[in-house]
């Protein structure tokens, strides 16, 4: 067995029921329920994009296909929402904690988002989450809720006055375009954009040199070199 081999096994083992801790030259950023957590609202959003896009223009028609028809796509994608909406309200209460706004984080909302893009920012004390990703995960529950809420009327529309329907069919077409958008986005980030950070919803791991680069304070908190803030 090669030297590798114990630590990759304590590694593994950690992420399971820990995060937050340091096993080795990695810490351990999320653990395996937040894991399952994330790829089970992400799997459900596809399923929502793909059933959904068919239904809403002709020419993405094809879609339906994958899942044996426009008919069953109609009925599939609304039961898919259902699922997702409550999927993401499991996440919503899962992340909360860590998502408790700063006074800095308003910074995000300016130019200091731009810059982070373009790796021009200071990120010496960004926490566990910066600003940037807050405002996304709030803006993102916000937007399903959006979402959930249009669907219902769009699911069931006789029931709903007409202002009320055409209302709900503008609102559910615009949220889900930009929240397409927003979701490209973030793949895009944890991906090509910052190498090693997909590790982290894989494996639940990242190398410390990540964590010292991307998220300097939560760093130092993990490591011991600051007290972590209450």
């Amino acid at each position: 067995m090669s030297a590798a081999s114990p630590h990759a096994a304590a590694v593994v083992s950690r992420a399971r029921t820990e995060q937050d801790v340091v096993v080795g030259d990695e810490i351990v950023r999320h653990r395996l329920s937040a894991r399952v957590i994330h790829w089970t609202v992400a799997a459900l959003f596809f399923v929502c994009l793909f059933t959904g896009l068919p239904i809403w223009m002709p020419v993405f028609g094809g879609m339906a296909n994958l899942f044996g028809g426009l008919h069953v796509a109609r009925w599939l994608h609304p039961w898919t929402g259902v699922f997702f909406s409550a999927a993401t309200l499991w996440m919503f209460l899962h992340w909360l904690g860590d998502m408790r706004l700063e006074p800095r984080d308003r910074e995000w909302l300016g130019p200091k988002a731009l810059a982070y893009m373009r790796e021009g920012t200071d990120t010496s004390e960004e926490g566990k989450y910066n600003g940037g990703q807050k405002l996304f995960f709030f803006a993102a529950s916000l937007a399903v809720l959006g979402l959930l809420l249009t669907g219902l009327v769009m699911w069931n529309p006789l029931a709903f006055p007409q202002l009320l329907r055409e209302t709900a069919f503008l609102l559910h077409d615009v949220t889900f375009i930009l929240f397409t958008v927003a979701v490209v986005l973030h793949v895009y980030l944890g991906t090509a954009a910052e190498p090693g950070t997909f590790r982290a919803m894989v494996r639940g791991t990242v190398t410390r040199r990540w964590a010292r680069f991307h998220h300097g304070r939560w760093y130092r908190q993990v490591t011991g070199e600051e007290p972590r803030r209450s």
